[in-house]
Parts: C-alpha cells; structure tokens; sequence
C-alpha cells in the first residue's frame, strides 16, 4: 500500500514509517521541514504545515492510508497554536481524505484527552472526556480526537490511538527531559504514593498504529473507536523514572515534595508566564503536577482484541535498548 504519515520525521513518526519501509510498503511523509534520513530509506517527502489545507491536500493525493501522527506537544503555549495544529489541522486531514476518498485514516490521539487530575487505575475506553483541562494540549487532542472518530464512516473508515508515554532510543520529548532534569538537580518526586503508570516502548507504538491500518476498513470492529496502547507493564512512576535515569548514568532521585505544593507551584508559575509574557516552559504547571502525582495505567484487552496487539519489546528489554544508545552516543 502506499501509505502517508504526517510527522514522518519525527519520534513515533518515524518509526511507523521505518516498519512500513521494512516490510515493502511505499511511504510519504509529511512534515514542516525535509529530513534526509527519511530520503535514505526511500521515502518521499511533502514539506508543509498542517494548517495549510492546500498542503495537506496534495499531501494525501494518491495515498490509500493516513496515518495522522503530526501534532503540537508541549505542556505550555497558546491555545491558538494548540488548536491550530491540533484541531483546524486534523480537520484539513480529514477533508484531504475525502477529497481523496481514501477508505483508512488512523490518528494518533493520547490518554491525557480522558485524563481529568485523578487516579486512573485499570481504564477503558469507557472513560469519558473531562469537563475542563488544565492544559492547551490534551483539550485540543480531545477535541481533535473526537472530529476523527465522527468522521467514520461507510467510505472513510477511522480509528484513534492513545499510546502512553512513548519512549526508546531516538525519544527527543520524554527521556531528554528526565535526563535533563536529573543532570542539573532539578528533579522532585512529587508525593511518596507508589502510583502506577504504564508506558510504551516505541517500537510497540509503532507496530500497534501498522495493525491497526492493516485491520481497518469500512464497518470493522475497530473503526470509529478510541483505543489504550501500552507495555501492559505498570510500575510506580518514580521507578520506572529512575530506570530511565539508571540507563543514562544516572543516580536515582530520591527528594521529594507535596502533591499540594506542586500543585501550587504550577499556579504560581503558570500566573507568572501569563502575565510576564516569558519565552519557554514554566518549571511546573498544574498538569504537570497533576500527572507526576497520580496513577494512569490502562486496561489494554480491546486493543489484544481488535488490533492483534501484543507489545513484543519488554519493559527490561527496552531499558536494555535505551542503556545501549547512551552508551553509544557516548553519553
């Protein structure tokens, strides 16, 4: 098949990209800026923006699946930016499919659009979508989300997945950030509860995205649905931090605060960008206390079910895999 993947140069982009290559399909990226390492393993690439509808348009001509993977991330920012890309160019996405009368579009959605401050322990896909959000990110992907799963139907068939916590070699968004962090001291556990978390590995991320495509059509069980990807492995969320930390070289962070005082923190900080108008991420943000103090661990059987999904890379061994890129970029 030929497929398209917006954000083809990036993390978990990149990865559906290199298995669809490695098993002989034909790929197109799409992306803001050109990536020749895409270009080495024979891949076309479109320069654009999302919110072009143009762009995207040409983008998805001739193509018989999407994969929608391109999004704004980031725990801070203006909603105009988070919405624009999130929303008006998951829109332009799903016109350019039916423009194109391609039959398959899988979006990569996230587990924080149902995330609403509090424990999640064993959810499924019954959770529903919270009333407010205290972040730009996971109400625009919510949003987005939903405009996907409406689309479905008897011509273009959709589905949404929310990996959880991706991470691997290559990661340029979660591990450098914990590593960073851990490097210059600024890491604080947040509460002392052991709150399990799961995560996913990428190589995992992106095999459960290709299954879904290869399983998608018009009328089957998966379309028009949501589903949780994850290593089915929970751990306690600082554990499975300082794992991370233990394969980069790192010792393990043992200091800690309250979840009250993140929390307040985060206000404190999120006031201070706002009024100041500052350049970059504020330290802490109320959705970032909210997420490093709670448990969000999700109960994957629909996934096992209607994708085929079976994580094959372990927890052990992907922390195995990470230790080694260190390693080997001398770090």
């Amino acid at each position: 098949m030929k497929a398209l993947v917006t954000g083809g140069g990036g993390f978990l982009g990149g990865a559906i990209v290199r298995q669809l290559r490695a098993r002989g399909d034909e790929v197109r990226s799409f992306s803001r800026k050109a990536h020749p390492e895409l270009s080495l393993i024979g891949v076309e690439q479109r320069r654009g923006d999302l919110s072009d509808p143009n762009a995207v348009l040409e983008a998805v001509s001739g193509c018989d699946v999407v994969f929608h993977v391109a999004a704004k991330a980031g725990i801070w920012g203006s909603y105009e930016d988070f919405y624009r890309a999130n929303v008006s160019g998951t829109g332009n996405v799903i016109a350019a499919c039916l423009a194109h009368k391609v039959e398959r579009l899988v979006y990569t959605s996230s587990p924080s659009a149902v995330f609403d401050g509090y424990d999640v322990e064993g959810g499924d896909e019954s959770l529903p979508y919270p009333a407010s959000y205290e972040a730009h990110y996971p109400h625009t992907k919510a949003i987005g989300e939903q405009m996907v799963l409406d689309a479905n139907s008897s011509f273009l068939a959709t589905v949404a997945l929310r990996p959880h916590l991706i991470w691997g070699p290559g990661d340029n968004h979660l591990v450098p950030r914990i590593v960073e962090k851990g490097r210059a001291g600024r890491l604080r556990r947040i509460g002392t509860r052991p709150c399990l978390v799961d995560t996913i590995y990428i190589d995992n991320a992106a095999e459960a995205h290709l299954n879904a495509a290869d399983r998608l059509q018009p009328g089957a069980p998966l379309a028009g649905r949501p589903y949780f990807i994850s290593n089915d492995e929970p751990l306690p969320l600082w554990e499975m931090v300082n794992r991370i930390l233990a394969a980069a070289g790192l010792p393990p962070e043992t200091r800690s605060i309250s979840p009250r005082l993140a929390q307040a923190v985060g206000t404190l900080c999120e006031t201070i960008w706002q009024v100041l108008r500052l350049s970059g991420e504020p330290p802490m943000t109320r959705f970032v206390a909210s997420e490093l103090s709670s448990a969000h661990w999700f109960d994957i059987s629909a996934a096992r079910r209607d994708l085929g999904y079976q994580p094959r890379v372990s927890l052990e061994e992907g922390l195995k895999r990470l230790k080694k890129s260190f390693v080997g970029a001398g770090r």
